[in-house]
């Protein structure tokens, strides 16, 4: 019987004879002369390969490196957007971001904050509610404009046809489709900044907000869109907000009825011309192209009695709820796409099921949206800053 005190070292290096070169040593037992550890294993050879091994997850090239940060950041909190006061000197917006110093000026920023909190709010605005509930009061005549807008872009995509076209993305079709979008984008405009007030106050608005707007769909010279696209749709509503055009009670309109149809259209939009995803975090994102759908998805989710973020792996919840709450039908969108086990190709989306309340979620995402996308210089560098959303010095 081996000694229980006895060193399988200790053991090695007083009984053992010399090893010779080529000779798989094994340390004896002293007392018994058992082998007193395993053999240390062969070398795998040519002849014989290792077993292939598949990893549970592909590795974390695009993960976010903050992690800690942004946990540790506080919630982005609803914030009034300032109004914008006449007279108005309406310009061409520009970009202005080219570091990350430029990303911290613009968050210290009057209007760096007040964008992040018109986010927040937007978000707050839906809370509890579904895409179908009545809303607290009837759309006003921006929304109601916004909404003709969608529907006239959409109209654009059924007169023009995708290309017989063999590549996995971008079908030049979309190119056309958004020249339809530049040479119209005024008139488009037009009856929006037509519901204010004084109308003729804000002659020559059009100029500032059509780069927005241009800029909201994708790029049409690389055929993609991304989540910074997305920021400037965000951008185009406040740039409204500022202007009076939507107020405070009309947000849960603008999230249920505008954002769901902009939803839809850039669905629409991404499958029939094959839209590259611009600056995908890959298996790290949330889904290849959006963001802030997941952000008011998990605000409409809140408190519900039955729904909690684990639910999302319910084939039978995904398909009776995907029409009523944002966050549902983004995750099947993605399940729809995207090929293999969820917790592969979908990490950060798995992990978020993970957490138990869709408050936590909602909070955690507008962290991240901060930190993710408006403090990206790669995604912020496209920002634009006119009269509306002014650059920290100007």
């Amino acid at each position: 019987m081996s000694n229980p005190d006895s060193s399988p070292q200790a053991t090695s290096s007083s009984t053992s004879p010399p090893s010779h070169a080529g000779h798989i040593h094994t340390p004896m037992c002293r007392s018994c002369g058992a082998p007193a550890a395993a053999p240390t294993p062969v070398p795998w050879s040519g002849d014989s390969p290792p077993p292939a091994y598949r990893p549970i997850r592909m590795p974390a090239i695009n993960a976010p490196t903050n992690t800690a940060a942004i946990v540790l950041s506080p919630v982005p909190q609803p914030l009034p957007v300032p109004p914008a006061a006449p007279p108005f000197a309406f310009q061409a917006p520009a970009k202005r971001i080219t570091s990350p110093d430029d990303i911290a000026r613009f968050h210290a920023s009057t209007h760096g904050r007040h964008f992040l909190g018109f986010v927040a709010a937007l978000s707050a605005s839906v809370q509890g509610r579904k895409l179908s509930d009545p809303l607290p009061s009837p759309p006003s005549p921006a929304v109601s404009a916004l909404l003709d807008l969608i529907s006239a872009l959409s109209a654009f995509v059924a007169s023009t046809p995708p290309f017989p076209h063999s590549s996995r993305y971008g079908n030049p079709a979309f190119r056309l489709w958004h020249e339809k979008l530049a040479d119209s984008v005024n008139e488009l405009i037009t009856p929006i900044t037509a519901t204010a007030a004084s109308p003729s106050v804000l002659a020559g608005a059009e100029v500032e907000l059509a780069p927005y707007l241009l800029d909201s769909f994708g790029n049409g010279s690389r055929i993609d869109y991304g989540t910074g696209h997305e920021t400037n749709f965000a951008a185009f509503l406040y740039c409204l907000a500022r202007l009076g055009l939507i107020t405070e009670d009309d947000y849960p309109a603008v999230v249920l009825r505008v954002f769901a149809a902009y939803l839809d259209l850039m669905r629409t939009l991404q499958d029939t011309y094959l839209l590259e995803p611009a600056g995908s975090h890959g298996v790290w994102g949330l889904d290849d192209y959006h963001f802030l759908p997941f952000v008011f998805g998990a605000a409409q989710l809140i408190d519900h009695k039955y729904m909690k973020p684990k639910s999302i792996h319910n084939p039978d919840i995904l398909e009776n709820f995907s029409k009523e709450y944002m966050y549902l039908a983004c995750v099947m969108y993605v399940k729809k796409v995207k090929k293999g086990p969820f917790a592969e190709h979908s990490p950060m989306l798995d992990d978020i099921s993970g957490v138990p309340h869709w408050k936590k979620v909602n909070s955690g995402l507008l962290k991240m949206y901060k930190a993710e996308v408006l403090e990206k210089v790669p995604i912020m560098q496209h920002f634009l800053f006119g009269s509306l959303i002014k650059w920290y010095g100007s």
